[in-house]
């Protein structure tokens, strides 16, 4: 299947709006379900994935020798690609969901007014979470089940790496809904319809209460620009890993390669390294021999490159380092002077997603976090922690970077909204 295919003849606005209403009347009836309903559903969808692995891999394989032989990066072919190990660890994800407290009904506020008027706001869910992502049929399932958990019908474009996966997924998932009594619409995917079907997801103002983008610079801020619909924009993850003065040489190796090499194609993967000139001398040499025993391809500037060892090649940074996610074993690395100069090179770069600080001393440490304007800031801790799983919201439907409603992970509670409800006797306004 290819980005851009369509049913010949077909009205792609109305078939993906159809869906959407469709959508919108399943929305309903996960609005009233019970906790026991939905934790039931989650529990028969990760039975499901289990049960249907070979076929999913199968699937799966499919677009991973296509993208393969179409150029995809290794670090994207990464996070496209799923093993029946893998397949396991999302049905985990599924079954620590249904663990999770249902947020829908949760009382955020409550008060008695002095006419005798009670208040109470109360969590409900958004309706129809419409998702656009690229290359992850593991956030196929993420957003079926926080959106079920939620009380939130969900309609699904997962673009054309993922077409096969996700075909076979999302059937999966409804056939799990319908086995409990939930209605199939609760989970539904418009990848037939392409690039079209996307914009139309986009328009669907009325039908689409809240739509997510998830993936590069360019998705996002396409639908950031086309969309009636409202959007929760996520972001690229430009990540900065600074090593100050007195961070211990052991720490610092051990995290900034950790934030770069454990897994290169995701958003949290560290891309540029900032190390303090009073550590330099004594921290560069290691860090340098471990991120090249990764494989990282290192971008650095020239006081970088007069201390690395003779074993370790440096690729000379240049302005457009600084500014790139590489999503790959590519690493930009720079001398920085002190603690303000670490500071205002990464306010002039950061994509807003996570920043981390290795260091012995509080002072920096809190100087750090109240300076930079960023959704997570990792304190002698890995960027790679910036996940929805780590953060024990059992997963996540993108990362935030903006500032409105939800910032960071978003789990269940960030797919929910509130509603005033006012217990009267008889009040009326004087």
């Amino acid at each position: 299947m290819t980005d851009t295919a369509t049913t010949v003849d077909v009205d792609v606005e109305a078939a993906v709006h159809d869906i959407c209403q469709h959508a919108k009347l399943a929305s309903r009836v996960l609005a009233t379900a019970t906790r026991a309903v939905k934790d039931e559903a989650l529990h028969a969808m990760a039975d499901s994935l289990i049960a249907q692995a070979p076929r999913i891999v199968e699937a799966n394989a499919v677009d991973v020798a296509r993208e393969r032989e179409g150029g995809m990066s290794e670090g994207l072919l990464d996070r496209l690609t799923l093993t029946e190990d893998r397949v396991a660890a999302i049905a985990g994800a599924l079954r620590f969901v249904a663990g999770l407290p249902d947020p829908v009904g949760e009382v955020r506020r409550g008060s008695t007014l002095p006419n005798g008027l009670r208040l109470l706001q109360k969590s409900v869910p958004m309706g129809v979470v419409g998702m656009i992502y690229e290359a992850r049929p593991n956030v196929t399932v993420d957003a079926a089940a926080l959106c079920l958990k939620s009380g939130n019908a969900a309609v699904l474009r997962g673009g054309s790496a993922a077409a096969s996966s996700n075909e076979v997924i999302v059937a999966v998932l409804q056939d799990a809904l319908e086995s409990v009594g939930l209605p199939r619409e609760a989970v539904q995917s418009i990848d037939a319809y392409g690039r079209p079907g996307a914009t139309a997801l986009m328009q669907a103002r009325g039908l689409v209460d809240v739509l997510i983008p998830r993936g590069g610079r360019g998705l996002i801020q396409a639908v950031v620009r086309e969309s009636t619909v409202p959007t929760i924009e996520t972001g690229e993850g430009n990540c900065h890993v600074y090593i100050d003065a007195s961070a211990p040489t052991e720490r610092a190796v051990a995290i900034a390669v950790n934030s770069k090499a454990h897994r290169v194609g995701v958003c949290n993967a560290a891309e540029t390294l900032l190390v303090h000139r009073d550590a330099a001398q004594r921290v560069m040499p290691a860090l340098l021999e471990a991120l090249a025993a990764e494989q990282v391809v290192l971008h650095g500037d020239d006081e970088t490159a007069s201390l690395a060892p003779e074993t370790v090649s440096i690729v000379s940074a240049t302005e457009e380092d600084w500014a790139t996610e590489y999503l790959s074993l590519d690493l930009a690395v720079k001398v920085v002077g002190n603690l303000d100069e670490a500071i205002d090179h990464i306010q002039r770069y950061t994509t807003g997603h996570t920043e981390a600080i290795v260091t012995e001393d509080i002072n920096a440490a809190e100087r750090f976090v109240s300076s930079l304007d960023t959704a997570a800031i990792m304190v002698n801790a890995s960027t790679r922690f910036t996940d929805g799983g780590e953060f024990g919201l059992g997963a996540e439907i993108g990362i935030s970077t903006q500032k409105l409603h939800a910032r960071g992970p978003m789990g269940l509670g960030e797919l929910t909204t509130t509603r005033w409800i006012a217990y009267g006797d008889g009040h009326i306004r004087p």
